[in-house]
């Protein structure tokens, strides 16, 4: 891929701070206040934490409120090919020159003065994102939630808790509660906040923290799968909806919890026609995407299916085997050292035949004998591969097969990247 300017930018900002994550709002406050405060003069927010399924709950929020004919700001992370992907501005994709623009101004503005990659590009965005006009911005919380740089907006319009488990330890530890803490502190007062299906553990941390910073909760909204579509209900009545478009069971709490948030608000306008075209046509790459219509999808015997999903912890995984609970995959599979590689793979292991682990190159990634012994360690027949068209020729057979190609989004931005499936 070729190296653009913003490229060579972005690199230089990595040099900033000793450290890729440094959880703090002392160096945010900093630059934005050098910036003039973009944070207070954003179109209204809706801001999104969670561990798993906040980027599907952002692109049903997405499709549902471009159905409605609104000009919608998105921030989310991290990136697949292109870091332009992070920031959508009135539904288009930054331009490469825009982006060079505003990342070299916040690069003057704040001199060399120690700060995170993620703090400074974030910075950028909500430059970018209060320059230009909208009607409402999508933010996609980036780690944890308390000290996350985007917990600088004091009055979103809603805030939102996708299902929260355990991940990032390193940073936020393997307590339940205190991992529920720091994501639901995007809370703020008389806001509400919107959540469901919790565990136990983390509803109990998830009240706590609203009822501790004054905000609204929303959680008696209630939905229910039938055989054509589902039922949402809350106490402004009932919605007969299709089922929506991505791919997995969990695509319809997704769907559910991005429904419920704009129900419940007053600034925007949104009707039933909304919902049910929004939760149709939502995308969302790299989340169970299906890539049989691809270079490699054309490696594989005719009939055989290529899917590929960039989740990387064992809830993940539990995505996995409840997506494909009636199928034999084939996996090829890389992860970053720092995930519970067998965590992962263990709910999948009875509906995985062969696994082919991959090196993820350029990334601290397990190897590939690393991860083929956790395959092992859980019962999956598992070999290397040196890539992933690697591992697609290693797959010697002429019978149809279903194959996944999983366990990193880096991976997954690797592989469109190869197929020219480029985000756009």
């Amino acid at each position: 891929m070729t190296m653009r300017r913003s490229d060579r930018i972005l690199e230089r900002l990595l040099s900033l701070h000793p450290k890729i994550i440094d959880l703090s709002l002392e160096r945010m406050h900093d630059i934005l206040d050098k910036l003039g405060n973009p944070q207070n003069n954003l179109p209204p927010v809706i801001h999104v934490a969670g561990t798993n399924g906040k980027g599907s709950t952002i692109a049903y929020l997405r499709a549902i409120l471009e159905s409605a004919n609104l000009s919608v700001h998105v921030y989310t992370s991290p990136h697949l090919v292109r870091f332009n992907e992070r920031i959508r501005l009135a539904g288009k994709i930054i331009t490469e020159e825009y982006l060079q623009e505003i990342l070299e101004y916040c690069e003057n503005i704040n001199d060399g003065i120690p700060i995170t990659y993620f703090e400074i590009t974030t910075a950028a965005a909500l430059k970018a994102f209060a320059d230009n006009p909208a009607d409402v911005l999508l933010l996609e919380v980036g780690l944890g939630g308390r000290l996350d740089a985007t917990n600088v907006v004091d009055q979103p319009l809603s805030t939102v808790l996708t299902p929260i488990s355990i991940d990032h330890e390193q940073y936020l530890g393997n307590d339940l509660s205190v991992i529920a803490m720091e994501k639901a502190s995007i809370a703020k007062n008389n806001i509400p906040l919107i959540f469901k299906n919790q565990n136990h553990i983390a509803v109990d941390s998830i009240m706590v923290t609203a009822r501790n910073n004054g905000a609204i909760t929303q959680n008696s909204w209630s939905f229910d799968e039938r055989d054509s579509g589902f039922i949402y209900r809350d106490e402004f009545g009932t919605l007969d909806l299709p089922l929506p478009n991505l791919i997995g069971p969990h695509q319809l709490e997704n769907s559910a919890l991005a429904i419920a948030t704009l129900r419940h608000q007053d600034k925007l306008k949104i009707d039933y026609e909304n919902f049910a075209f929004g939760i149709t046509h939502a995308k969302w790459p790299a989340r169970m995407q299906n890539i049989t219509d691809s270079a490699f999808g054309r490696m594989l015997p005719t009939g055989s299916e290529l899917w590929l999903d960039g989740g990387h912890n064992p809830a993940a995984g539990d995505v996995i085997a409840s997506s494909f609970k009636n199928d034999k995959l084939n996996i090829i599979c890389g992860m970053m050292a720092n995930k519970d590689t067998a965590g992962y793979l263990k709910p999948i292991a009875s509906i995985t035949e062969n696994l082919f682990a991959v090196h993820v190159e350029g990334e601290a990634s397990h190897s590939a004998e690393k991860i083929a012994e956790f395959g092992h360690s859980v019962g999956i027949p598992s070999q290397t591969s040196e890539n992933v068209k690697g591992a697609l020729e290693n797959l010697s057979t002429k019978k149809p097969v279903k194959v996944l190609i999983c366990g990193s989004l880096y991976l997954a931005g690797q592989v469109l990247d190869d197929n020219d499936l480029i985000p756009v």
